[in-house]
């Protein structure tokens, strides 16, 4: 478990798990640290994609069903013993909704709640532009220039040539897996009943967040925090997001 799963502080007496999937091109150095900052009745566990941090060597995911499946194989017993909620942003919001798709639809678990951050609703068509994007056809240095343009990685980092080439390389891999993960509404009818938060930024692109209240009977609720895409980095967000996630797990309840 410990190659899929980054949990910087154990609580293994918490109420509730926060199963947090990191965006594109990401590892887990962020979200992992959430498990300092949480309450003793949380515990946080990150998922650690292949071909990044300690899974350098492993080839990269080739589509969604097998991040998907190894996620769902790896936390089945956690996920059955104990409630669970899931985070995700942009990329790791479309990974955390698959993932609870399959758990929903072949085990019938739910998360008490999903968290959505930065992304567009499965089922939009705002998603069609960046499935008909053709990779191979987009230069690294364009790449590189949208990474920098979401102000998401630090400029230390990105003057470090190794770092900015694997950095590339793994957002490509990662949008190859978002283009192969659809999910057609009409053919699934509302598959969760949990209720789903959503964030954006309120300088980033606009996302349709609208639509995730179509895939719930629970309620669907929308908070915009100051900051761009990348804005769950500032210390002032972050701390919102720790406060009301909290809420939200300890209201759901066991």
């Amino acid at each position: 478990m410990e190659r899929l799963i980054a949990c910087v502080h154990e609580r293994p007496d918490a109420l509730c798990r926060l199963i947090c999937f990191p965006w594109a091109g990401s590892g887990t150095s962020q979200l992992a640290q959430w498990g300092k900052l949480f309450s003793n009745s949380i515990e946080v566990f990150c998922i650690r994609f292949p071909g990044r941090g300690i899974r350098l060597n492993e080839p990269f995911a080739k589509d969604m069903t097998s991040i998907v499946n190894e996620v769902t194989s790896v936390l089945l017993k956690e996920l059955k013993e104990k409630p669970f909620a899931f985070f995700g942003h942009s990329f790791g919001s479309y990974v955390s909704f698959a993932v609870a798709l399959n758990l929903k639809k072949n085990y019938g678990l739910e998360p008490v709640q999903l968290f959505i951050s930065g992304a567009h609703a499965p089922h939009s068509e705002a998603v069609l532009p960046i499935k008909n994007v053709v990779i191979s056809d987009v230069k690294d240095e364009e790449v590189f220039a949208y990474l920098q343009s979401l102000e998401g990685t630090s400029s230390d980092l990105l003057c470090n040539e190794d770092i900015r080439k694997r950095l590339v390389l793994t957002f490509r891999e990662d949008l190859r897996v978002l283009q192969t993960f659809s999910f057609e509404k009409a053919e699934m009818g509302i598959p969760f009943s949990c209720d789903i938060t959503c964030f954006n930024g309120s300088d980033d692109k606009p996302h349709d967040l609208q639509g995730w209240q179509e895939i719930t009977s629970g309620d669907t609720s929308f908070y915009e925090l100051p900051g761009g895409h990348f804005y769950l980095l500032e210390p002032s967000n972050e701390s919102f997001l720790i406060k009301h996630i909290t809420r939200c797990i300890e209201y759901a309840g066991p």
